[in-house]
């Protein structure tokens, strides 16, 4: 379990232009209370397939390797299949220490990662979940389908409610989140998400602007 702290989270608002929403592919970020610094280990949240662009894998590659030669701890789902396959490689053929979360069912099924050095073994998704958010000190989602969209946004809920101010962001892939943007706009203007918790901030798909941000944003709460 997760221990309930006092955060707020509180976001930047971009502007759509005149012709419509102007949506740059990039990350979105939380304004959380913690520090790069205290950042060591992140949990990335993407799919068990590789989807139909090879921009998807490409990014897996890089934010794998990028972590990996920062010195961060990777935890994921622990798969060897589709985006978190190639995630955990490029993690572990650059020198990095990979942590894997696996229900049980899927083990049987053969798709767990055989060569990580951690691997943790539990009953179902629910204790996934848990244990994945327990062991990290920050999360990223790359594209991915509903299990990775329900992360995400379970991990946003948790830090909106105050249970944790750890600090996230959604890798926009080649605009693939774009439509998830512009459900959360839809869900602020129909009333059933607050404006002032709800906007967003994206950025760039690189890590380095990914760091940036988290950086600027922890200086800005102090």
């Amino acid at each position: 379990m997760l221990n309930k702290g006092s955060a707020v989270v509180h976001f930047r608002v971009r502007k759509a232009k005149p012709d419509g929403r102007d949506y740059k592919s990039g990350v979105i970020l939380s304004r959380t209370s913690a520090t790069l610094e205290k950042v060591k280990r992140i949990a990335v949240y993407c799919g068990s397939n590789k989807g139909t662009r090879a921009d998807y894998a490409d990014a897996a590659e890089k934010l794998g390797r990028h972590l990996a030669e920062r010195g961060f701890e990777l935890v994921y789902g622990g798969g060897c299949v589709g985006l978190m396959g190639v995630l955990a490689e490029a993690a572990l053929k650059n020198g990095g220490h990979v942590i894997g979360v696996i229900p049980q069912s899927m083990v049987i099924k053969e798709v767990v990662h055989e060569k990580l050095p951690d691997l943790r073994v539990v009953k179902n998704m629910h204790e996934r979940k848990a244990l994945m958010a327990e062991l990290s000190d920050g999360f990223i989602a790359l594209p991915g389908g509903f299990g990775t969209c329900e992360e995400f946004c379970e991990v946003l809920a948790w830090s909106q409610l105050g249970y944790h101010k750890k600090p996230f962001g959604l890798l926009d892939v080649a605009g693939y989140y774009r439509p998830l943007l512009q459900f959360f706009d839809h869900a602020v203007t129909e009333g059933f998400i607050r404006p002032n918790t709800a906007s967003w901030s994206w950025w760039r798909k690189t890590w380095k602007n990914c760091c940036t941000a988290w950086k600027s944003s922890s200086r800005q709460r102090k």
